[in-house]
């Protein structure tokens, strides 16, 4: 679960909900509103905004996203959108307000280049989501590394001519069927996730045959200098193979299934209740 300070963003004393899509924050619109309009009825100036400005009414599809975001309720839908859109929405507000609201959405901008600019610091953002979330050190590391080997095979299948995202997706799913006997599809299926991200929820051992299936295939595409989309799916699927006899001896010697319906952070939340209970006993 987020943590509530670093979903909340402060400005002129008014509390704004934001969560993280994409690799951005993206910002609760209605909070947006209340910041710079005082309305007591956000929802309802917003429907009068959108009457007033056709243009606006009309792109909204590609201004607000329905994120999940807490609330007092638990968590939320709620229509959110990027600094972009923030932009936008502010352009339709007669409020002299709005002034210090766009310098202060360009400073949000202007960390966001600096991270283009310096990978570094968005990788140090991004692990301490991960923190903040619940996550243990261990565990974020492998998410980063994955997320390395991830993109250097995406960046190997490139240079061999596969490059529209639904041959990326089967040449995915090859590898994870072959790992795991599902693809990614099946397995979000398998552990009752949505628009969730998969690899956010495995568990340690998840994260490293996903790891061995990808890196594996990125070598034998390279090795064998695969070119096309047919023979880098032929790399995908052996690569995969490898991870997947990997996987099976190591459920041999455990004596127990590597794929699991469950999460991580619900396992790790077991554990430390379980833990809390062996204390007070």
């Amino acid at each position: 679960m987020e943590n509530p300070e670093k979903s909340l963003a402060v400005f002129q004393g008014k509390t704004i909900r934001r969560t993280m899509h994409d690799d951005e924050w993206w910002f609760v619109i209605e909070d947006i509103i209340a910041a710079l309009t005082d309305s007591k009825d956000p929802k309802g100036y917003l429907k009068d905004m959108r009457r007033r400005d056709d243009a606006l009414s009309k792109g909204w599809g590609q201004i607000a996203t329905p994120l999940d975001v807490m609330t007092t309720g638990g968590t939320q839908k709620i229509n959110c959108t990027n600094t972009e859109g923030a932009f936008r929405i502010i352009q339709s507000i007669p409020s002299p307000k709005a002034e210090p609201f766009k310098l202060w959405l360009a400073k949000v901008g202007y960390d966001r280049v600096k991270e283009i600019d310096n990978p570094e610091l968005a990788q140090k953002r991004m692990k301490e989501i991960y923190k903040a979330k619940g996550y243990s050190d261990d565990w974020i590391e492998k998410r980063v590394r994955g997320i390395a080997i991830r993109d250097e095979l995406t960046d190997e299948w490139k240079t061999r001519g596969v490059g529209q995202e639904r041959e990326f997706a089967i040449l995915t799913a090859e590898i994870s069927k072959a790992t795991f006997g599902m693809t990614p599809s099946e397995y979000k299926d398998f552990k009752g996730l949505k628009r969730e991200n998969l690899r956010d929820h495995m568990n340690d051992l998840e994260l490293i045959f996903s790891m061995l299936g990808e890196r594996v295939s990125t070598e034998i595409t390279s090795e064998e200098d695969a070119e096309g989309f047919i023979e880098c799916e032929d790399a995908a699927k052996r690569g995969g193979r490898v991870a997947g006899n990997a996987r099976e001896e190591t459920e041999k010697e455990l004596g127990r299934p590597i794929v699991s319906g469950n999460n991580y952070l619900s396992e790790q939340e077991k554990k430390r209740k379980l833990e809390d209970r062996r204390k007070k006993n």
